[in-house]
């Protein structure tokens, strides 16, 4: 059964659409991240769940019922903010109960729960501390109890991580997917960061200016992009999409002479990830190295075709003198083709591989 289900939803404010005409699917116990850039509509979706923000049109089921014009009270769903949005006068304890005692739920229940989710989110300790005496990781954690005390079956999050630095991101991320799963709790999760969608998501929602780009599997959009959207904003590098030009034996990279594609060009996008490229001693297609970024685990190498830009991802410490011409190859399976007017990806397009 579906825990919320979106039916041809769309938010406008005078003639601004910010959300249009959106429709998908939440499985109870999952976890679905709402991914896309600042502005695209994420944030507004979430708030129209949350009946924070009316719908404009369409319809807005939750637990099977309809929830379209529901005060947020009724529709028995938690949120969590990006500000945290804790009292700073309140302790630990007093926030995470505030909710339960505006509802005047009786006293040993409220101390029942409160040790039951003080222990399950590690703030035990902590119950008679004001907001100022923790940390930013100790407070996104009292937010997430006092969503969680509510016991309600949905949580909504938007951006939960965003305040906090990248080790403690990386720390938080692991602790609000290891607890969704151990409670089975179904969450939305709002983001613009792939790195937080993909290690977390059991299914990415990528908008774009307020419409669904794509939506699956992390591995679905990593793999397999709908569109030039998908394929630049998943990945770190992202794919590298390049024009292609129309040559006497098929498709070229545009500034290149070698066939990658048979056919014509000059009305498909070509593409290939940065991992997915080698570099070789000889054969290969010849590209003027740029610049070479030393991450550690890999180097992230920017080269020229044709005056194109490609990236590289090559293991360990590799070093780069520019204007050196090196040559880079992969293999067919690793390539995708798109349309060039409308992004969309093509199928049955016959790829070469590029080989040493």
């Amino acid at each position: 059964m579906s825990a919320i289900e979106l039916i041809n939803v769309t938010k406008r404010w005078g003639d601004t659409v910010a959300v249009d005409d959106v429709s998908f699917r939440v499985d109870e116990g999952s976890f679905v991240v709402l991914l896309g850039p600042s502005g695209c509509g994420k944030s507004t979706t979430l708030r129209m769940i949350a009946g924070l923000e009316e719908a404009s049109d369409g319809r807005i089921i939750i637990a099977g019922r309809d929830a379209t014009h529901e005060p947020p009270a009724r529709r028995r769903v938690s949120m969590v903010f990006q500000s945290y949005a804790i009292f700073p006068h309140l302790n630990v304890a007093e926030n995470i109960l505030f909710g339960l005692k505006v509802r005047k739920i009786p006293r040993p229940e409220r101390t029942e729960r409160l040790a039951r989710v003080a222990d399950l989110v590690g703030l035990s300790g902590l119950l008679d501390r004001k907001p100022a005496q923790l940390s930013g990781g100790q407070r996104q954690r009292v937010a997430l109890a006092r969503a969680i005390v509510a016991e309600n079956a949905i949580c909504l999050m938007d951006e939960p991580l965003s305040n906090l630095d990248a080790k403690l991101r990386h720390d938080m991320r692991i602790e609000i997917r290891a607890l969704q799963r151990r409670i089975g709790m179904t969450v939305i999760y709002v983001t613009h960061d792939q790195t937080e969608a993909m290690s977390m998501a059991d299914k990415i929602i990528l908008i774009h200016a307020g419409r669904i780009e794509q939506e699956g599997t992390p591995d679905d959009l990593y793999d397999h992009p709908a569109t030039t959207f998908a394929a630049s904003f998943i990945g770190t590098p992202p794919m590298n999409l390049l024009a292609l030009a129309d040559g006497p034996e098929g498709a070229v990279l545009d500034g290149s002479d070698a066939p990658v594609l048979d056919g014509p060009g000059v009305d498909r996008i070509f593409g290939i990830r940065p991992e997915h490229v080698t570099i070789a001693a000889e054969g290969g297609l010849p590209a003027e190295l740029v610049v070479g970024d030393y991450l550690g685990a890999d180097t992230i190498i920017t080269a020229r075709i044709g005056g194109q830009p490609i990236q590289v991802r090559v293991p360990g410490r590799l070093p780069v003198t520019p204007g050196e011409i090196a040559r880079l190859c992969w293999s067919s399976e690793h390539v995708h083709v798109f349309d060039r007017a409308s992004g969309r990806r093509m199928s049955g397009s016959r790829v070469r591989s590029i080989a040493a």
